[in-house]
């Protein structure tokens, strides 16, 4: 893994506990674990994981396929975990093109494919954009340098630091030195937050 963190949202404390497990033996990093919608915004609209397992059925004014509406500017992949499989659920949940589906009860295998996949998708997206020079330092507050640059583009294709070092026949330690430059430069605090300014600068040009 290349330290993937993902946000839980679910009201069964026992279900969210059992899923926190799962992931942590899967070699996921666990953000966090929210139990209502009310608090879920209020945590997506600050934070911006790579990934979030969300129930349908949450406590709070909204469900977890209105939670995925409303931050869906910040287009952060969505996988649903829910008891109903029924054609209304499923037709709401289709209109805000989450990146995966799963139906309870699921074990380790299951969460881990439908991960897995919903994080390809989403890298493969992201890599079909047209990305720039020009347009990365339209966002930067800092130009970034030309091997900066092909970093960031590794980044984007979802590569971890030990693979973007092979890649470029140098060090890790060099490899983490051009990170802490780009966040620097593009004004973030981590990966996700770098591909999500990516994403928002592209599809709204």
């Amino acid at each position: 893994m290349s330290n993937v963190s993902i946000l839980i949202i679910e009201d069964e404390v026992i279900i969210a506990m059992d899923i926190e497990s799962k992931l942590k033996r899967l070699g996921y990093d666990v953000a966090g674990i929210i139990s209502n919608s009310d608090k879920a915004i209020d945590y997506l609209s600050f934070n911006t994981p790579d990934l979030v397992l969300c129930d349908v059925m949450i406590r709070g004014d909204l469900d977890g396929i209105e939670v995925a509406e409303k931050v869906k500017h910040k287009r952060i992949p969505f996988v649903f975990l829910t008891s109903l499989s029924d054609r209304s659920t499923l037709e709401r949940a289709q209109k805000v093109l989450p990146f995966g589906y799963i139906v309870k009860p699921f074990n380790e295998r299951d969460l881990f494919s439908a991960i897995e996949m919903a994080l390809h998708k989403y890298h493969a997206e992201l890599e079909k954009l047209k990305i720039t020079p020009q347009k990365i330092n339209q966002i930067a507050l800092e130009e970034l340098t030309a091997k900066e640059y092909k970093v960031l583009m590794d980044v984007t294709k979802g590569l971890n630091n030990t693979q973007i070092a092979e890649i470029h026949f140098v060090s890790i330690n060099t490899i983490k030195h051009h990170i802490r430059n780009i966040l620097s430069k593009l004004g973030v605090a981590n990966r996700a937050q770098v591909l999500h300014k990516i994403i928002q600068l592209i599809t709204s040009n």
